[in-house]
């Protein structure tokens, strides 16, 4: 993982916000947030403040209302996360992450296919 996203499971709660959003304030982020947890609006103020810091996110201050951007994609969070999951976790071996994640999850028909798909696209390579 690069040494500027390191963000804490809060601050990854507020990125998967911002992803699906595109942009927010701290508002709109903080009724979603208080939805599944017992917290302030200074709380997540404070949190969106220090992403910002961090560089996790970008703040536009052009109007009263603060709308804050994710810098990083989803797609890249996921792939640093993952990487550095099947590392520690795993030992390296992707194959023991796909096998505890397939027999720990129920997985859909679709879900299926596109692993199938998947694997046959690799093989063919």
């Amino acid at each position: 993982m690069s040494k500027t996203f390191k963000p804490t499971e809060s601050e990854l709660e507020i990125l998967s916000i911002l992803w699906e959003k595109q942009t927010a304030t701290v508002r709109e982020v903080h009724e979603i947030v208080q939805k599944t947890k017992d917290v302030g609006y200074t709380t997540t103020l404070k949190l969106m403040q220090i992403m910002n810091e961090k560089g996790l996110v970008t703040r536009n201050v052009m109007s009263k209302t603060h709308i804050y951007t994710p810098t990083i994609q989803r797609e890249i969070a996921q792939e640093q996360y993952l990487n550095k999951m099947i590392h520690t976790l795993f030992g390296g071996n992707a194959s023991q992450l796909v096998l505890q994640a397939l027999g720990s999850h129920p997985t859909s028909k679709n879900d299926l296919d596109q692993i199938k798909s998947m694997i046959n696209s690799l093989q063919n390579k």
